[in-house]
């Protein structure tokens, strides 16, 4: 009988990582490519030496929408940012009106706590 390898879970492990407070994103040890959103192989290559690295969570907004939803609910953004490590990932910018994120402006990651469940939120950059 063979051992079987060891089943990785990066989004299970990504979870882990926010409930510690920590923001981590994956790097192939080969390429020097980071990676985001948490997976098995690096992508274009296959690699599987993914490690987890902490995060800066400093970026840049490359896209934003508004969504306007039927009041009294209030409009709020989707936007794509571009980590400094270069992952793009979707997110929203809070600290300001949803109409106020513009393309280019840096901001800073921070996790946000919602019952149980963690995720990244950006805030304009100081």
């Amino acid at each position: 009988m063979t051992d079987s390898p060891a089943i990785t879970q990066p989004d299970l492990e990504y979870q882990q990582f926010l409930q510690q407070g920590k923001f981590m994103i994956q790097r192939s040890r080969g390429s020097g490519n980071y990676v985001f959103f948490p997976r098995v192989a690096e992508p274009g290559t296959g690699a599987l030496d993914l490690e987890w690295v902490p995060a800066s969570g400093k970026g840049e907004v490359y896209s934003v929408t508004v969504i306007s939803p039927k009041p009294p609910a209030a409009p709020y953004n989707v936007a794509l940012v571009t980590l400094d490590e270069g992952p793009r990932m979707m997110t929203r910018v809070e600290g300001l009106p949803a109409a106020d994120v513009k393309i280019g402006m840096r901001v800073q990651a921070r996790i946000h706590v919602d019952d149980n469940s963690r995720y990244i939120v950006f805030d304009p950059a100081a």
